[in-house]
């Protein structure tokens, strides 16, 4: 099973991908960075999608309301897409047996990437990745 450095390589090379990070929602901290990041660098655009997650998986609106996932659970929300007028930015949420505060953020030019083709692997990224 892969781990972090593998995972983020293999975000990497689907078409279009300009940046993809490991992110823990609730330090805001990057676990792991490869490529560009938008902005500021990898922190910056860390702490600003962790921001983005914790508004999406504390809400009563776009989750639901018995709480947040616990240790082994599933999260209320898969994942989060922004579109731009030049990008897409895809956020997944990990499952893992410790916690489930950690994603996948991959920053996808929107001329040359296939969104559809990129949710659909950094949904199996997620589920293979091995944390620790």
């Amino acid at each position: 099973m892969p781990g972090i450095d593998e995972s983020l390589l293999e975000a990497m090379r689907l078409p279009g991908a300009r940046g993809a990070l490991v992110v823990d929602w609730i330090s805001g901290l990057a676990l792991g960075a490869v490529g560009e990041a938008p902005g500021e660098g990898a922190e910056a655009t860390a702490a600003e999608t962790a921001e983005l997650a914790r508004l999406a998986m504390e809400s009563g609106t776009l989750a639901p309301a018995v709480g947040g996932a616990e240790a082994g659970e599933e999260p209320p929300v898969d994942d989060l897409i922004l579109t731009t007028a030049d990008a897409y930015h895809l956020l997944r949420f990990v499952i893992t047996t410790f916690d489930s505060t950690v994603f996948l953020y991959l920053w996808l030019d929107r001329a040359d990437g296939n969104l559809a083709l990129a949710r659909i692997r950094l949904a199996e990224m997620a589920q293979r990745l091995v944390l620790g």
